[in-house]
């Protein structure tokens, strides 16, 4: 089964943009997951198992390096990524 997930991440510290950016950039190291990044959330598609997995390892890592956030995640079944673009640009 695929999972379609929708994070948005807030650090509880002023600090907030190193441990955003080292959260996606460690969900950037499953090579299984697709993860794609815009400027309000992030964005994780794949396996149900292995995206669940991989959230519950990276979040707890998150609270463990960089203490108390919160976390805002929205939870749909099936893969809802968008295609990936081949070939030329649009002009």
């Amino acid at each position: 089964m695929k999972i379609s997930v929708e994070i948005s991440k807030y650090p509880l510290r002023d600090e907030y943009i190193p441990a955003i950016q080292d959260f996606i950039d460690r969900l950037n190291q499953h090579p299984d997951l697709r993860v794609i990044t815009n400027t309000m959330s992030t964005q994780v598609f794949g396996d149900y198992d292995l995206v669940m997995d991989t959230l519950k390892q990276e979040i707890r890592a998150s609270y463990e390096k960089f203490g108390r956030a919160i976390f805002v995640c929205k939870f749909i079944d099936g893969d809802l990524a968008p295609a990936e673009k081949t070939g030329e640009r649009d002009a």
